[in-house]
């Protein structure tokens, strides 16, 4: 998987964080108008909204794991194709991220 694919991975993820959040919002104002009319209680529209937050959050945490494993995939399959320097490259930042995280443990 190249930088473009990943690229359009990205802008596709935030498209659906859009949707997502977009979908969020009208709904609250939805629950609002409903609460104001006496259809529903507030506390009805607080735990609906509650709840469609918290299934908004579980999506978008859903959507991002499985672009970064198309990602990360995409990656693992075109190992093939890199060259000793770049592999050396590769090697060179987990080495680094291990050192950071080791000490970050601390």
């Amino acid at each position: 998987m190249d930088e473009n694919e990943i690229n359009s991975l990205e802008k596709i993820l935030l498209a659906g964080v859009g949707a997502i959040t977009k979908t969020a919002e009208a709904a609250s104002d939805v629950f609002d108008e409903l609460v104001k009319k006496g259809t529903l209680t507030a506390q009805q529209g607080k735990a609906l909204n509650e709840e469609l937050k918290h299934k908004a959050k579980e999506k978008i945490t859903e959507t991002k794991k499985k672009v970064q494993s198309t990602a990360v995939s995409g990656i693992i399959n075109n190992m093939h194709k890199l060259s000793t320097e770049e592999l050396e490259e590769i090697r060179a930042k987990i080495d680094e991220l291990e050192v950071g995280k080791a000490s970050n443990n601390e």
